[in-house]
């Protein structure tokens, strides 16, 4: 049996737009994989790049309120128009639920909604979107990679062991499914006390960064445990727009100035070299 997802026959055709679809990705919730994509996503924005950022959480999404931005997309002409903030394109499950209103969907709705996101939104021409998946390696994984072909996934994990199990796991569905790595990126690494200026490993040192040095992969940056981070997320407010000469401000913007390099290399790590794509609208 092979490995390779078989392909979705309601999937939209690829022709070419978009250059790098990038999943963002963890085996473990509570990592903070949607603030790891939001700063990653201003950031490549701020340097220059057309972004796109597609909230694939559809049980949980918190895209929204971190981005500052409540109003649903408009509708124009049988496509969705994404919202944008900060020079993101996105769309999100949250733009069209009632505050504290949870989605009690089985696996198909996720699979439809997914396949939405994907063909009818007008995301036009693109250097990366990047999709915050859910944690885990259920429907959201499996679908996106049979309906797209993804340039890689990013993995974000905290340097503990019972986190590394879950990335690892998650690593593992993306090599099945024959997703490259492009990286890994160690989130609430450790803690600078404001006072003493000691370093605290709070979560263990270095667990991410050595993760990826043992698999042979990129070790995109090893982000602080930082009050700015969590206003930042609160408050809609990047802490790369926010705090951008902070400590995880600098990281945040180093990170993705790596993954653009990895993409546009050509060679990230094990992965090869993929295809441009466009997303177009789905037919019934």
């Amino acid at each position: 049996m092979s490995n390779q997802p078989s392909p979705d026959p309601g999937a939209a055709p690829l022709t070419g737009g978009i250059r790098f679809p990038v999943a963002v990705g963890s085996g473990k919730g509570g990592v903070g994989k949607s603030t790891v994509s939001v700063n990653l996503a201003v950031a490549l924005a701020q340097a220059g790049a057309r972004v796109g950022l597609m909230d694939a959480d559809i049980y949980g999404p918190n895209v929204p309120m971190m981005m500052a931005v409540r109003e649903p997309p408009q509708v124009i002409d049988n496509r969705i128009v994404p919202v944008q903030a900060y020079g993101v394109k996105m769309i999100s499950m949250g733009f069209f639920l009632k505050e504290e209103e949870p989605v009690v969907w089985r696996g198909p709705m996720v699979h439809g909604a997914i396949r939405q996101f994907l063909g009818d939104v007008d995301w036009g021409d693109l250097d990366f979107l990047l999709i915050d998946l859910p944690p885990g390696t259920g429907d959201t994984q499996l679908s996106l990679s049979q309906m797209i072909p993804l340039t890689g996934a990013v993995i974000v994990t905290t340097p503990q062991s019972v986190s590394l199990a879950d990335a690892r796991k998650a690593m593992s569905m993306f090599e099945k499914v024959r997703v490259p790595i492009l990286g890994v990126i160690e989130n609430m690494s450790f803690f600078i006390c404001p006072t003493c200026e000691a370093r605290h490993d709070i979560f263990a040192a270095d667990g991410g960064k050595g993760l990826a040095q043992r698999l042979g992969l990129n070790s995109l940056g090893q982000i602080p445990l930082y009050i700015g981070v969590r206003q930042g997320g609160d408050d809609g407010y990047p802490v790369v727009l926010k705090e951008p000469e902070s400590p995880p401000g600098k990281l945040f913007i180093e990170a993705a100035g790596r993954l653009r390099e990895i993409c546009e290399s050509g060679s990230p790590s094990q992965a090869q070299k993929r295809q441009s794509v466009v997303f177009q609208p789905t037919k019934e």
